[in-house]
């Protein structure tokens, strides 16, 4: 059986759903699922970058706001954008920890 991707809304990609050990899978499985997350690893850095022009208009927004509460949810909203990168890279990394573990 093959992995699924799972659109996952946070990251705004398809990550995939491992439904047993990587190592468990056969060499033909283990291919397709590096090529269809290959394609879909492309897509991160694009991804990223929409990320932080939202978070440069909302620092914008925070260098103008006087009311507190307001400042508050800018910096939370901000913060969870960062989350949302910080994320990002480490699914970007996956298949390097992948690949590396196929040629052992």
């Amino acid at each position: 059986m093959r992995a699924e991707f799972i659109y996952d809304e946070r990251l705004g990609i398809h990550i995939p759903e491992l439904d047993r050990d990587w190592e468990q899978y056969g060499e033909a499985d283990r291919s397709a699922i590096l090529e269809r997350w290959e394609h879909i690893r492309g897509a991160i850095p694009d991804r990223i970058m929409q990320l932080e022009a939202i978070i440069i208009a909302k620092q914008a927004q925070l260098d103008r706001e006087d009311d507190f509460a307001a400042s508050c949810r800018l910096t939370w909203e901000i913060a969870e954008q960062a989350s949302i990168i910080n994320d990002l890279h480490i699914w970007y990394r996956t298949q390097q920890d992948y690949g590396v573990r196929m040629h052992m």
